[in-house]
């Protein structure tokens, strides 16, 4: 059966959805990139409301992938249009989280190769994304999408080190990426 997964803004419709990803990242030492603090708000609605304010202020979108199939949430997005400082150097353009159970799906690539199509659109060039130097998986997504590697940072008040990549917006590296894009993404 082919699974029909479409990056969407969350809306309040799909609070038990968003509450049940966000669950699976509660554990002690997960972090939720991408997520615009949903990791630290167990009220949908407020998140909803710093969601849009963001969106109002055109400096972030925040998406969710939902698979139509079960209502299941299995990542979220988040596309940074202006970066401030700390965006420059830390956490790029780009942030994104798997659910923990939906891993090695191909979900982030997917993810990711949407998201590059929407910076295209919103007129970015190349987008800045980063991950954790010992983060393997999204070390790989981010390749796999076009992005070459530009250097690693320490971020001292959260003690780690983050590597740098840059992707040419809308453009992929490989056929895995773009065929990613010709899923039923909108």
């Amino acid at each position: 059966m082919k699974e029909n997964l479409k990056l969407i803004e969350p809306a309040i419709e799909f609070d038990r959805a968003i509450q049940a990803f966000r669950a699976q990242f509660l554990f002690p030492g997960m972090s939720m990139d991408g997520g615009g603090g949903l990791i630290r708000l167990d009220d949908t609605k407020e998140w909803l409301r710093r969601v849009a304010k963001a969106r109002a202020d055109e400096a972030t979108l925040q998406y969710i992938y939902l698979r139509e199939t079960d209502g299941k949430v299995v990542g979220v997005i988040q596309i940074r249009l202006r970066l401030d400082d700390t965006a420059q150097r830390y956490s790029g353009h780009i942030g994104y989280a798997v659910a923990p159970s939906e891993r090695r799906k191909g979900y982030a690539t997917q993810m990711l190769t949407r998201a590059l199509e929407i910076c295209r659109e919103r007129g970015l060039a190349r987008v800045l994304v980063c991950c954790l130097k010992d983060n393997e998986a999204s070390r790989r997504t981010i390749k796999r999408c076009g992005g070459v590697y530009e250097s690693t940072v320490y971020q001292s008040e959260r003690d780690r080190y983050l590597e740098r990549y840059w992707i040419k917006a809308g453009e992929q590296a490989d056929d895995t990426c773009r065929v990613s894009a010709q899923s039923d993404l909108r």
